[in-house]
């Protein structure tokens, strides 16, 4: 009788990430919250805004509950930002990309070489500091490929070169480290959760590593991926000396080259690797708000094959199949078959450029077209 209650109340969760470089995760929900009400005004909607870890991940975290805290850090070229992470009670999450993402890059300008994570290392200290116990450490988006180098140095960690003194700051000036020491890292590490939440599991180095893959998206021409690989291995010789076998061990551990390798960086600290839509809908609570509902819209700006290797509607939809729930999704572009979306587990995808082909006018008018995409879906699911 509980779930026939469920059924009846109607109840819809709205869990989706981000349309990437039109709306947050938490906009498009409130868009379409706002359109099924149009069709059914009493609707008990539940809005869970969700990330992989990446991009988007602090912001999903403060929509379910978490508080936002404000920090100034170091940016990927040494400017000073304002970067945020979310806490609630001993638990913390924390976004790379709030420090040292693409994002923080002025437009138009990239870094491959010289881009650090050091920021990303204070803002893990500004968590340690809130008095964080758990640490759920998102990665992605990132502007950097420094294996992680700048962020350990931010946590105590020292870089050296053969004048004794610190290396230069990103991938390009480990070319030059002669000497690491990581006794003086922070000593609250030891005594913390840290799991390594990332939707890619890429090793540190090679042909599938942090800069053969993800160099070229931050600017890196093929000569620099050249240079930030074997900066990289070097990185990881040097490291030898100072922890053992276990620095070779971490570099080709799953999510290694994950964030330009940052996570690389988060295994030799000893973070726990996890797929990010895992970790963080377990952060955010989504299996109670998941058992509340008779019906789940998930989606992301597109759907594509990336999304079905580990992106959050992948994720979400997986969840609420094995609640026997249906799900169907919303999508900027749809690039995936019928078959696809089925094996999946979403019933229905609504692309907006159903509704409006060209592409700019989409993106320039995502908010009221999701509007009319999910009054379509209240008239086919909740009449």
């Amino acid at each position: 009788m509980a779930d026939a209650a469920v059924h009846d109340t109607r109840r819809v969760l709205v869990a989706p990430d981000k349309f990437k470089g039109s709306l947050t995760a938490v906009q498009v929900a409130e868009h379409v919250t706002a359109g099924l009400r149009r069709v059914v005004p009493d609707l008990e909607v539940e809005a869970l805004p969700v990330a992989d870890g990446g991009d988007g991940t602090v912001d999903a975290a403060v929509a379910a509950g978490f508080e936002r805290r404000e920090v100034r850090v170091t940016g990927p070229l040494g400017d000073e930002v304002t970067a945020a992470f979310a806490l609630r009670g001993d638990t913390a999450v924390v976004e790379m990309a709030e420090a040292s993402g693409l994002r923080r890059l002025p437009a138009g300008v990239f870094a491959p070489l010289e881009a650090s994570t050091y920021g990303s290392g204070e803002l893990l200290r500004a968590a340690l500091d809130a008095g964080a116990r758990t640490i759920v450490f998102g990665v992605g988006g990132s502007a950097t490929t420094d294996g992680g180098a700048g962020m350990l140095s931010a946590l105590g960690a020292r870089l050296l070169g053969t004048d004794g003194k610190p290396v230069q700051p990103g991938g390009q000036g480990l070319a030059e480290l002669a000497e690491a020491d990581l006794s003086g890292l922070d000593g609250r590490l030891g005594s913390v959760e840290l799991v390594l939440a990332s939707d890619v599991d890429n090793p540190l180095t090679g042909p599938k590593g942090a800069a053969a893959v993800y160099g070229p998206q931050k600017g890196a021409s093929p000569k620099d991926v050249r240079t930030l690989d074997a900066a990289l291995a070097h990185f990881v010789r040097v490291l030898e000396g100072a922890v053992g076998v276990r620095a070779a061990q971490c570099a080709v551990s799953p999510g290694a080259g994950a964030a330009g390798g940052v996570g690389y960086g988060a295994l030799l600290l000893g973070a726990r690797f996890r797929p990010g839509i895992e970790v963080v809908l377990e952060v955010l609570g989504f299996a109670p708000a998941l058992r509340r509902a008779s019906l789940v819209i998930t989606g992301e700006g597109s759907l594509d094959a990336q999304t079905l290797h580990g992106k959050a509607p992948a994720g979400v939809a997986a969840a609420a199949r094995a609640a026997g729930k249906e799900v169907v999704a919303v999508c900027g572009r749809l690039a995936l078959a019928p078959e696809e979306l089925e094996r999946a587990g979403i019933r229905r995808a609504h692309p907006l450029t159903r509704i409006e082909p060209d592409l700019s006018r989409c993106i320039a008018d995502a908010g009221p077209l999701l509007e009319r995409v999910a009054e379509q879906i209240a008239q086919d699911f909740l009449r």
